[in-house]
């Protein structure tokens, strides 16, 4: 059974589970995500200091903002919402506005969403084609991940234990109550097939609350059946929420990082490039599987 992530912003005015990366308009200038193009060979334990260079053709994982504030097209990997926009990114070769009208112009800057193709030599983009928003076919980008339930469904299927305890207020407790658990890991929101759709999405009795927690499970569970009497899912993590967010935090460090998480005992870095080393890295210091690296640009298959 697939299940939709439901995130606990759009349902709670609570922080939802990952940490993410946030920047400050001044800290987004600060960052280069190019960095320096040197060797980028890192020691396990010592952080890597440039970003790799591509040996073919990349493209990018999705739609990107370019941006010309008169100082050159970027390929930008922070965006301040402003009119018109700024942003900090990868200095780009071979673009000229003219062969792309389909951008805005305001104020001197001119700005577009467009899919990329082309070079990178580690610290400028070359672009070989470009394929505007308009035009975009959103199915060839890779699925978000899902935040799963990891419980086994019980023998009557998930439903509801105390339907005075599964109302949105009862929910909002949960989660309040999941927060100060010993050993408290995460919580989410899972909702099943059967539930989509915008109805189900605003019904707590069509949904999971999914809370993972390092040490007492059965504890933890029996802690918040006393405020939550829809399907619930107690599962055991092996890192805390603050041991991952902090890693995070550590990780913001690696060059070209994009953007940082933590969920569900991995640790999620966005980089504008890795050819494969920055993952042998991170798994040769931290163990396989503790940290997930992805890219925004990706070898053309």
């Amino acid at each position: 059974m697939t299940r939709t992530v439901v995130a606990l912003a759009a349902l709670l005015a609570l922080s939802a589970p990952a940490l993410a990366a946030c920047s400050t308009e001044d800290q987004m200038k600060a960052v280069d995500p190019a960095g320096d193009a040197a060797d980028v060979a890192a020691a396990p334990g010592e952080l890597p200091t440039a970003v790799p260079a591509a040996t073919g053709a990349v493209t990018t994982n999705g739609l990107v903002t370019v941006l010309d504030d008169g100082d050159g097209p970027e390929l930008c990997t922070f965006v301040a919402e402003s009119f018109p926009p700024q942003c900090s990114g990868t200095p780009m070769a071979t673009w000229k506005w003219a062969d792309h009208p389909e951008h805005e112009d305001r104020s001197g800057t001119k700005w577009g969403s467009f899919s990329l193709t082309g070079t990178f030599d580690g610290t400028t983009f070359a672009v070989t084609e470009a394929i505007p928003a308009a035009l975009y076919d959103p199915m060839s980008e890779a699925p978000d991940p899902e935040f799963t339930t990891p419980c086994e469904p019980p023998a009557e299927g998930w439903g509801v234990v105390d339907a005075d305890l599964a109302t949105q207020e009862a929910m909002d407790a949960t989660f309040n109550a999941a927060a100060t658990l010993p050993g408290y890991a995460g919580a989410w929101i899972d909702q099943p097939d059967d539930a989509t759709g915008e109805a189900g999405m605003n019904d707590p009795t069509k949904l999971i609350v999914n809370v993972a927690v390092t040490e007492d499970v059965a504890g933890a569970e029996a802690e918040l059946r006393e405020t939550w009497g829809g399907a619930l899912c107690v599962s055991e993590a092996a890192y805390t929420e603050a041991e991952l967010n902090d890693l995070a935090m550590e990780l913001q460090k690696l060059p070209g990082v994009t953007t940082s998480s933590a969920a569900d005992d991995v640790v999620h870095i966005g980089v504008l490039f890795d050819d494969g080393s920055l993952q042998d890295w991170a798994d040769e210091t931290y163990g396989a599987g503790r940290v997930e690296i992805t890219s925004t640009l990706t070898p053309v298959s």
